[in-house]
């Protein structure tokens, strides 16, 4: 039910956005806009944010960061606050799109955030002068006990014949692509055409085992028990165990990619410093807390993690996981726009396989 009001939520805050963002805000301080993941927030902490600051928040959301990038980079919606991934913070960057952040009006951020997270952060946005690390995790796979009968430590599992229609794929070019990479021991980020031709050819073998390609869907199904194993973020997988104690998560043994959620503010923000306000409220503890309760995606922000009373969840190896333990994790780096095209034209090639 929560779930569902956050919904009806986030929905009128977004008809609110498509009437009209050059009007002025209705807070008696002005407004701030918000392009975020879809159920990537707790909606309270947005009604926190107006009664405390008297700013409105308007709201969008995004499925992927191919699909946010387009809008974004348009220019034609103009938004204060968004919350890309890693690679895509290092593409809007190369392609002068951010604005650089005021750390004096977000001193949140460098005094609650784990030093490790900013200088994974450093990867994709060197001296950590654009963005602000919001939700980490990995991707691996879900899988239900009741129906998989085998042993789930491999990425070679997807291509097991015994559970042909019960396997879900995320329909992301970086996520479905990176899984095949991984399985044949390259890297995520290869410009090798060879070696991306081979996980064509081997993502298309598979797709007759595939019931579908889904991205949010994957929870869903996953917890009506109407598929047996599925690719997904750590986040979510947290969150269907809450609602199916039969699914459990893995990272395989091949490695996987380990990502950074963050805000930054585009260049052509029309309130910056309600963007920093807001960015700065977000890095606040108690509700850092509230936002990692709701969408169970890791928080990088260690004073929340400090205030988390559930000990197994503070100490959970899906949402805490200790890195040092995996072989093969890699953050996605922005590989270029030949590099961007190269990706694209393979999976639409899998995509459209007959």
């Amino acid at each position: 039910m929560k779930k569902v009001m956050a919904l009806l939520l986030v929905t009128v805050m977004g008809l609110s956005l498509l009437s009209g963002c050059g009007d002025s805000g209705k807070g008696k301080n002005g407004r701030v806009v918000v392009y975020n993941w879809g159920e990537y927030i707790d909606p309270e902490t947005l009604e926190m944010f107006e009664d405390e600051y008297g700013i409105e928040v308007v709201y969008d959301e995004y499925e992927t960061n191919e699909l946010m990038y387009p809008k974004v980079s348009a220019g034609a919606t103009k938004y204060d606050v968004i919350c890309p991934s890693d690679y895509m913070v290092q593409k809007m960057i190369s392609e002068d799109l951010l604005r650089e952040i005021n750390f004096e009006n977000v001193p949140n951020a460098k005094k609650n955030i784990g030093a490790q997270y900013w200088e994974q952060s450093e990867q994709f946005d060197p001296g950590n002068k654009y963005s602000v690390p919001y939700c980490w995790g990995t991707v691996g796979i879900l899988y239900n006990t009741k129906m998989v009968n085998d042993t789930v430590d491999s990425w070679d599992i997807l291509w097991n014949t015994n559970y042909a229609g019960q396997i879900l794929m995320q329909d992301s070019v970086r996520d479905l692509f990176m899984v095949g990479l991984k399985r044949d021991g390259y890297s995520a980020n290869t410009l090798n055409p060879a070696e991306l031709e081979q996980v064509r050819d081997e993502l298309i073998a598979q797709k007759p085992l595939v019931q579908a390609y889904v991205i949010d869907a994957v929870r869903d199904k996953m917890i009506g028990n109407e598929a047996a194993i599925g690719v997904i973020y750590s986040g979510e997988a947290i969150y269907t165990q809450r609602e199916n104690p039969d699914l459990a998560y893995v990272i395989p043994k091949e490695g996987t990619n380990i990502w950074i959620d963050n805000w930054v503010i585009p260049k052509n923000s029309e309130n910056p410093e309600n963007a920093e306000l807001f960015i700065n409220f977000m890095c606040r503890p108690d509700i850092a807390l509230m936002n990692f309760d709701y969408i169970t995606y890791s928080t990088p922000n260690d004073a929340a993690r400090e205030l988390i009373e559930d000990e197994d969840i503070k100490n959970s190896e899906i949402a805490f996981p200790d890195l040092s333990k995996y072989q093969g994790l890699e953050t996605f780096d922005y590989l270029g726009q030949e590099g961007d095209e190269l990706y694209a034209g393979y999976y639409k090639e899998v995509k459209s396989a007959n």
